[in-house]
Protein backbone atom coordinates (compact mmCIF):
# COMPACT_ATOMS: atom_id res chain seq x y z
CA UNK A 1 0.00 0.00 0.00
CA UNK A 2 1.32 3.28 -0.83
CA UNK A 3 1.79 6.41 1.13
CA UNK A 4 -1.17 7.78 -0.81
CA UNK A 5 -3.28 5.26 -0.26
CA UNK A 6 -2.98 4.61 3.65
CA UNK A 7 -3.51 7.79 4.10
CA UNK A 8 -6.38 7.94 2.16
CA UNK A 9 -7.98 5.27 4.33
CA UNK A 10 -7.58 6.97 7.20
CA UNK A 11 -10.74 9.10 8.40
CA UNK A 12 -10.50 12.78 8.88
CA UNK A 13 -10.73 13.86 12.51
CA UNK A 14 -14.01 15.05 12.90
CA UNK A 15 -14.71 18.73 13.59
CA UNK A 16 -16.16 19.73 16.80
CA UNK A 17 -17.86 23.37 17.05
CA UNK A 18 -17.41 25.11 20.18
CA UNK A 19 -20.41 24.61 22.85
CA UNK A 20 -21.44 28.55 23.01
CA UNK A 21 -20.55 30.19 26.46
CA UNK A 22 -23.01 30.25 29.05
CA UNK A 23 -24.49 32.92 30.06
CA UNK A 24 -23.85 34.21 33.39
CA UNK A 25 -25.39 37.20 35.29
CA UNK A 26 -23.39 39.83 33.72
CA UNK A 27 -24.18 39.14 30.20
CA UNK A 28 -27.69 37.12 30.18
CA UNK A 29 -29.96 38.49 27.56
CA UNK A 30 -33.08 40.63 28.31
CA UNK A 31 -35.13 37.44 27.48
CA UNK A 32 -33.67 35.51 30.12
CA UNK A 33 -34.94 37.88 32.42
CA UNK A 34 -36.89 36.45 34.62
CA UNK A 35 -40.79 36.98 34.21
CA UNK A 36 -42.18 38.08 37.59
CA UNK A 37 -39.14 41.34 37.23
CA UNK A 38 -41.04 42.42 33.96
CA UNK A 39 -44.69 41.28 35.35
CA UNK A 40 -44.94 42.68 38.45
CA UNK A 41 -44.36 46.36 37.40
CA UNK A 42 -46.47 46.25 34.49
CA UNK A 43 -49.41 44.42 36.78
CA UNK A 44 -48.78 47.36 38.89
CA UNK A 45 -49.05 49.78 36.79
CA UNK A 46 -52.09 48.31 35.00
CA UNK A 47 -54.37 48.26 38.60
CA UNK A 48 -53.27 52.11 39.24
CA UNK A 49 -54.67 52.48 35.74
CA UNK A 50 -58.17 50.36 35.71
CA UNK A 51 -59.03 51.19 39.45
CA UNK A 52 -60.44 54.99 38.24
CA UNK A 53 -61.94 53.06 35.32
CA UNK A 54 -64.01 50.87 37.49
CA UNK A 55 -64.42 53.48 39.88
CA UNK A 56 -66.74 55.15 37.09
CA UNK A 57 -67.98 52.29 36.21
CA UNK A 58 -69.73 51.25 39.44
CA UNK A 59 -71.01 54.36 39.89
CA UNK A 60 -72.49 54.77 36.54
CA UNK A 61 -74.30 50.97 37.35
CA UNK A 62 -75.33 51.51 40.84
CA UNK A 63 -78.03 52.68 42.25
CA UNK A 64 -77.66 56.20 43.87
CA UNK A 65 -77.26 56.55 47.33
CA UNK A 66 -76.08 52.74 47.44
CA UNK A 67 -72.05 51.97 48.77
CA UNK A 68 -71.69 48.46 47.46
CA UNK A 69 -68.09 48.21 45.68
CA UNK A 70 -69.99 45.94 43.11
CA UNK A 71 -72.39 47.26 41.15
CA UNK A 72 -75.23 44.77 41.92
CA UNK A 73 -78.62 45.67 41.80
CA UNK A 74 -77.44 46.85 38.06
CA UNK A 75 -79.77 50.11 36.86
CA UNK A 76 -79.25 52.75 34.07
CA UNK A 77 -81.28 55.26 35.81
CA UNK A 78 -77.97 57.76 34.84
CA UNK A 79 -77.86 57.00 31.46
CA UNK A 80 -80.98 57.62 30.44
CA UNK A 81 -81.14 61.30 32.61
CA UNK A 82 -77.88 62.64 31.59
CA UNK A 83 -79.03 61.22 27.89
CA UNK A 84 -83.19 62.14 28.08
CA UNK A 85 -82.82 65.47 30.83
CA UNK A 86 -79.31 66.55 30.79
CA UNK A 87 -79.51 66.88 26.74
CA UNK A 88 -76.23 64.47 26.41
CA UNK A 89 -77.74 62.96 22.70
CA UNK A 90 -77.87 66.66 21.26
CA UNK A 91 -74.19 67.07 23.16
CA UNK A 92 -73.03 63.70 21.57
CA UNK A 93 -74.23 64.87 18.07
CA UNK A 94 -71.95 68.40 18.65
CA UNK A 95 -69.16 66.12 18.97
CA UNK A 96 -69.37 64.40 16.48
CA UNK A 97 -69.75 66.57 14.32
CA UNK A 98 -66.76 68.52 15.56
CA UNK A 99 -64.65 65.60 15.82
CA UNK A 100 -64.96 64.59 12.06
CA UNK A 101 -64.74 67.87 10.32
CA UNK A 102 -61.98 69.03 12.32
CA UNK A 103 -60.24 65.38 10.97
CA UNK A 104 -60.99 65.80 7.63
CA UNK A 105 -60.02 69.62 7.41
CA UNK A 106 -56.60 68.66 9.46
CA UNK A 107 -55.87 65.75 7.44
CA UNK A 108 -56.15 67.70 3.83
CA UNK A 109 -54.99 71.30 5.12
CA UNK A 110 -51.82 69.07 6.63
CA UNK A 111 -51.19 66.30 3.73
CA UNK A 112 -51.03 69.50 1.40
CA UNK A 113 -48.79 71.24 3.60
CA UNK A 114 -46.61 68.34 4.57
CA UNK A 115 -46.17 67.12 1.21
CA UNK A 116 -44.75 70.61 0.34
CA UNK A 117 -42.24 70.68 2.89
CA UNK A 118 -41.19 67.40 2.32
CA UNK A 119 -40.37 67.68 -1.66
CA UNK A 120 -39.89 70.93 -2.26
CA UNK A 121 -37.29 73.50 -1.19
CA UNK A 122 -37.34 77.50 -0.76
CA UNK A 123 -35.84 79.82 1.37
CA UNK A 124 -37.60 80.33 4.42
CA UNK A 125 -38.40 76.54 4.92
CA UNK A 126 -36.06 76.37 7.99
CA UNK A 127 -37.70 79.25 9.43
CA UNK A 128 -41.23 78.23 8.72
CA UNK A 129 -40.28 74.65 10.36
CA UNK A 130 -38.71 76.73 13.34
CA UNK A 131 -42.20 78.29 13.69
CA UNK A 132 -44.42 75.46 13.29
CA UNK A 133 -42.16 73.87 16.17
CA UNK A 134 -41.95 76.57 18.57
CA UNK A 135 -46.30 76.92 17.67
CA UNK A 136 -46.32 73.74 19.75
CA UNK A 137 -45.23 76.02 23.21
CA UNK A 138 -48.31 78.51 22.97
CA UNK A 139 -50.87 77.13 25.42
CA UNK A 140 -54.82 77.39 23.91
CA UNK A 141 -55.79 79.86 26.24
CA UNK A 142 -53.51 82.68 25.20
CA UNK A 143 -55.55 82.14 21.32
CA UNK A 144 -58.24 82.74 22.96
CA UNK A 145 -58.41 86.22 22.59
CA UNK A 146 -57.45 87.00 19.17
CA UNK A 147 -59.62 84.07 18.18
CA UNK A 148 -62.64 85.73 19.69
CA UNK A 149 -62.27 89.05 18.28
CA UNK A 150 -61.97 87.31 14.81
CA UNK A 151 -64.96 85.53 15.11
CA UNK A 152 -67.05 87.93 16.49
CA UNK A 153 -65.99 89.90 13.54
CA UNK A 154 -67.29 87.20 11.47
CA UNK A 155 -70.09 86.74 12.97
CA UNK A 156 -69.41 82.74 14.06
CA UNK A 157 -69.31 83.13 17.77
CA UNK A 158 -72.10 80.69 19.04
CA UNK A 159 -72.18 78.39 16.08
CA UNK A 160 -70.18 75.30 15.94
CA UNK A 161 -68.01 76.60 12.97
CA UNK A 162 -66.09 78.73 15.33
CA UNK A 163 -64.70 76.03 17.39
CA UNK A 164 -63.83 73.41 14.54
CA UNK A 165 -61.93 76.29 13.06
CA UNK A 166 -60.28 76.84 16.35
CA UNK A 167 -59.52 73.32 16.75
CA UNK A 168 -58.05 72.80 13.31
CA UNK A 169 -55.96 75.67 13.72
CA UNK A 170 -54.37 74.35 16.63
CA UNK A 171 -53.81 71.15 15.44
CA UNK A 172 -51.59 72.12 11.62
CA UNK A 173 -48.99 72.45 13.11
CA UNK A 174 -48.21 69.40 14.81
CA UNK A 175 -50.14 67.47 12.07
CA UNK A 176 -48.12 69.22 9.39
CA UNK A 177 -44.80 68.05 10.86
CA UNK A 178 -45.82 64.20 11.06
CA UNK A 179 -47.29 63.75 7.85
CA UNK A 180 -44.26 65.71 6.02
CA UNK A 181 -41.79 62.85 7.92
CA UNK A 182 -43.78 59.95 6.56
CA UNK A 183 -43.84 61.61 3.19
CA UNK A 184 -40.00 61.97 3.12
CA UNK A 185 -40.13 58.30 3.79
CA UNK A 186 -41.71 57.42 0.90
CA UNK A 187 -38.84 57.21 -1.93
CA UNK A 188 -38.87 59.95 -4.39
CA UNK A 189 -37.89 57.67 -7.00
CA UNK A 190 -41.32 56.40 -7.13
CA UNK A 191 -43.00 59.54 -8.12
CA UNK A 192 -40.15 60.12 -10.96
CA UNK A 193 -40.91 56.60 -11.68
CA UNK A 194 -44.64 57.66 -12.34
CA UNK A 195 -43.57 60.90 -14.09
CA UNK A 196 -41.91 58.63 -16.90
CA UNK A 197 -44.97 56.54 -17.43
CA UNK A 198 -46.73 60.22 -18.23
CA UNK A 199 -48.05 60.97 -14.91
CA UNK A 200 -48.23 64.68 -13.65
CA UNK A 201 -47.45 65.12 -10.19
CA UNK A 202 -50.94 64.99 -8.74
CA UNK A 203 -51.39 61.90 -10.28
CA UNK A 204 -48.68 60.51 -8.84
CA UNK A 205 -48.61 61.45 -5.64
CA UNK A 206 -52.44 60.03 -5.82
CA UNK A 207 -51.60 56.72 -7.11
CA UNK A 208 -47.83 56.09 -5.73
CA UNK A 209 -47.72 58.60 -2.80
CA UNK A 210 -51.23 58.59 -1.36
CA UNK A 211 -51.69 54.66 -0.33
CA UNK A 212 -48.29 54.37 1.27
CA UNK A 213 -49.53 57.02 3.26
CA UNK A 214 -52.48 55.27 5.19
CA UNK A 215 -50.87 54.17 8.25
CA UNK A 216 -49.83 58.20 8.60
CA UNK A 217 -52.84 59.70 7.67
CA UNK A 218 -54.73 57.42 10.30
CA UNK A 219 -52.90 58.29 12.89
CA UNK A 220 -52.80 62.47 12.15
CA UNK A 221 -56.36 61.73 11.64
CA UNK A 222 -57.14 59.96 15.57
CA UNK A 223 -54.96 62.37 16.97
CA UNK A 224 -57.41 65.24 15.75
CA UNK A 225 -60.16 63.65 16.47
CA UNK A 226 -59.68 62.78 19.98
CA UNK A 227 -58.39 66.42 20.70
CA UNK A 228 -60.92 68.09 19.29
CA UNK A 229 -63.18 65.24 20.81
CA UNK A 230 -62.15 66.29 24.70
CA UNK A 231 -61.31 69.99 24.17
CA UNK A 232 -63.23 71.94 26.59
CA UNK A 233 -62.00 75.42 26.08
CA UNK A 234 -62.63 76.37 23.16
CA UNK A 235 -66.58 75.28 22.78
CA UNK A 236 -66.88 76.78 26.34
CA UNK A 237 -65.90 80.53 25.33
CA UNK A 238 -67.13 80.43 21.25
CA UNK A 239 -70.51 78.34 21.90
CA UNK A 240 -73.50 80.08 23.94
CA UNK A 241 -76.00 78.10 23.65
CA UNK A 242 -77.15 74.50 25.43
CA UNK A 243 -78.10 72.90 22.37
CA UNK A 244 -75.19 73.88 20.42
CA UNK A 245 -72.78 72.58 23.23
CA UNK A 246 -70.11 69.94 22.99
CA UNK A 247 -69.43 66.49 25.57
CA UNK A 248 -66.78 67.98 27.64
CA UNK A 249 -68.83 71.27 28.33
CA UNK A 250 -72.03 69.48 28.71
CA UNK A 251 -69.91 67.42 31.70
CA UNK A 252 -68.97 70.65 33.87
CA UNK A 253 -72.80 71.32 33.81
CA UNK A 254 -73.43 68.16 36.23
CA UNK A 255 -71.26 69.65 38.43
CA UNK A 256 -72.77 72.04 40.72
CA UNK A 257 -71.44 74.32 43.11
CA UNK A 258 -72.50 72.93 46.47
CA UNK A 259 -73.80 69.07 44.99
CA UNK A 260 -72.29 66.93 42.72
CA UNK A 261 -74.46 64.23 41.17
CA UNK A 262 -71.76 61.49 40.97
CA UNK A 263 -73.91 58.91 39.25
CA UNK A 264 -74.88 61.31 36.14
CA UNK A 265 -71.26 62.18 35.91
CA UNK A 266 -69.78 58.93 36.04
CA UNK A 267 -72.17 57.97 33.26
CA UNK A 268 -71.37 61.13 31.33
CA UNK A 269 -67.67 59.92 31.06
CA UNK A 270 -68.39 56.49 30.09
CA UNK A 271 -70.72 58.16 27.10
CA UNK A 272 -67.67 60.10 26.61
CA UNK A 273 -65.22 57.68 26.42
CA UNK A 274 -66.57 54.72 24.70
CA UNK A 275 -66.33 56.28 21.31
CA UNK A 276 -62.99 56.84 21.72
CA UNK A 277 -61.87 53.72 22.96
CA UNK A 278 -63.88 51.78 20.14
CA UNK A 279 -62.18 53.78 17.55
CA UNK A 280 -58.57 53.13 18.61
CA UNK A 281 -59.51 49.34 19.24
CA UNK A 282 -60.29 49.10 15.33
CA UNK A 283 -57.31 51.65 14.54
CA UNK A 284 -54.46 50.42 16.65
CA UNK A 285 -52.59 48.72 14.39
CA UNK A 286 -52.11 51.80 12.33
CA UNK A 287 -51.78 53.80 14.94
CA UNK A 288 -48.58 52.47 16.19
CA UNK A 289 -47.15 51.79 12.48
CA UNK A 290 -47.94 55.46 11.60
CA UNK A 291 -46.76 56.96 14.95
CA UNK A 292 -43.39 54.64 14.06
CA UNK A 293 -42.95 55.80 10.65
CA UNK A 294 -43.01 59.67 11.17
CA UNK A 295 -41.03 59.52 14.40
CA UNK A 296 -37.81 59.15 12.27
CA UNK A 297 -36.50 59.54 8.40
CA UNK A 298 -34.90 57.26 7.36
Amino acid sequence: MSVKEATKAVPAPMRTTPEPPRPTKRNRSWDEVPRWQIYLPLSIYLLFTLIPFYWILLFSLRPAGSTSLVPWPMTFDHFEKVWTERSFGTYFQNSVLVGLVTLLMTTLVALAGGYALARFNFRIKRAFMLGLLCSQFVPGALLLVPLFEIFAELQMINSLGSVIIAETVFQLPLSMILISNFIKNVPYSLEEAAWVDGCNRMTAFRIVVLPLLRPGLIAVGSFAFVHSWNHFLFALMFLNDQEKQTIPVGLNTLMGADSVDLGALAAGGIIAAVPVVIVFAFIQKWLITGFSAGAVKG
